[in-house]
């Protein structure tokens, strides 16, 4: 591979445009919608877990920090482990009915148990 063909420390490839500038994508957060907005779906799931069945929380809109926040609540609520990863929570085991209750009393009205 030639040398100017090779990407740089930030993934950027060599341009022989003289009127080329890089232009980085800003990223912004999404602003964190209000609880009664929130349009969450719980559902099972066992796929790519090693036969393990985790409840799976979808359809947060919002920061990270916010998901993680609620995550953490719903991890304690239900008194088992999980994580959160590409803005989904996951909750092991089989903890829908806990998570619909709590979101149902924590003002989440339009979440539904698929």
């Amino acid at each position: 591979m030639s040398k100017k063909n090779k990407p740089d420390s930030r993934g950027f490839v060599y341009s022989t445009d003289p009127s080329f500038s890089f232009q980085p994508d800003d990223i912004d957060e999404q602003q964190t919608l209000p609880v009664a907005q929130q349009k969450l779906r719980v559902r099972l799931e066992t796929k790519h877990r090693g036969g393990k069945t985790v409840s799976l929380i979808t359809g947060f809109t919002g920061t990270a920090d916010d998901l993680e926040d609620l995550g953490k609540k719903l991890k304690n609520f239900c008194g088992t482990g999980g994580s959160v990863k590409d803005g989904e929570i996951i909750i092991q085991g089989d903890q829908r009915e806990k998570i619909l209750q709590w979101l149902l009393k924590n003002g989440y009205k339009q979440s539904k148990k698929i």
